[in-house]
């Protein structure tokens, strides 16, 4: 494996994670990444780089953003998000690994890409119905503020550091699994 595609698995894996905080701010954060040229992606994927699919995932973004933080409506999003954040996460995958077999490449998008992004969209949602249901909704701009600034965080971090966004989708992988470790009903032996 050249550095390049071991490059390009750690954007794609950064920019899944994020998908697990917000679907769109990802794909637009790469729209704009290959739009200017900050980023090449594969031959099949070059349109998310043009304007027309740059405006439509920008309006898409302040839209999604926006509506989490409307308590209740946030919830609802989630209901609907998880399933569109492992589309997401693998097709943002598919559309930045370089130079790897397609049978590779869609195996790891599957697995890093929808898995990453949906475990971290299911954590996201536990923490927004738990925080709905202790405060009536009351801090969930809270926790939308938190899963935005991480979204744009990761997304930044994963165009123009992709090492670093590697290890900070480790960092929440395993903050998401002291979650679940804490959440999941004890059994009685």
């Amino acid at each position: 494996m050249t550095s390049e595609t071991i490059i390009s698995i750690f954007l794609g894996v950064g920019l899944a994670a994020s998908v697990g905080f917000r679907v769109f701010l990802p794909l637009f954060a790469l729209s704009l990444a290959s739009y200017f040229g900050v980023w090449e992606l594969n031959e099949n994927w070059q349109w998310i780089g043009s304007l027309a699919a740059l405006l439509t995932l920008g309006v898409a973004t302040l839209a999604e953003v926006f509506a989490y933080f409307i308590p209740w409506v946030d919830n609802l999003l989630d209901s609907i998000a998880i399933p569109l954040a492992a589309i997401a996460g693998t097709a943002v995958m598919v559309s930045t690994v370089a130079n790897l077999d397609p049978v590779v490449t869609w195996s790891l998008a599957i697995i890093a890409g929808g898995g990453t992004a949906t475990a971290i969209k299911g954590a996201g949602a536990s923490t927004r119905l738990a925080s709905t249901a202790t405060t009536g909704g009351v801090a969930n701009p809270l926790v939308a503020t938190v899963e935005t600034g991480t979204a744009v965080l990761v997304s930044t971090a994963s165009i123009f550091a992709p090492i670093l966004a590697a290890f900070l989708v480790i960092v929440i992988l395993v903050f998401v699994f002291m979650i679940y470790r804490k959440l999941r009903p004890r059994t009685k032996s």
